[in-house]
């Protein structure tokens, strides 16, 4: 059996390929190599291959926490933002990590 290859072609954003092509390269991945895993995935799964949702509106966040906990919180993120100098901050990821698993 041969490996016959096609082509396809796609409109898309301009920005959007420029922002996906940033991404995949950081992971090693070409947008042909995404696309080919995603119809592969697409095939075994018999659907796509990921889920396909709107963002929730207006999320109701007292389903998850109570009245008092959102008040606190509020409190809380006022203080800092008055305050951020009482707080450390990071510039990269990387930073916060190896600061979260230090013993100190």
């Amino acid at each position: 059996m041969s490996n016959m290859t096609t082509s396809i072609s796609v409109q898309i954003d301009k920005k959007d390929k420029e922002q996906a092509t940033a991404i995949l390269q950081k992971l090693g991945v070409s947008m042909s190599g995404l696309i080919n895993m995603t119809l592969k995935q697409l095939i075994l799964k018999g659907g796509i291959p990921f889920d396909i949702t709107l963002p929730k509106e207006n999320i109701d966040l007292t389903q998850y926490f109570t009245q008092e906990e959102l008040e606190n919180t509020a409190k809380e993120l006022s203080y800092i933002e008055k305050h951020p100098e009482e707080y450390k901050s990071y510039n990269t990821t990387k930073e916060l990590k190896k600061d979260l698993l230090s013993n100190d």
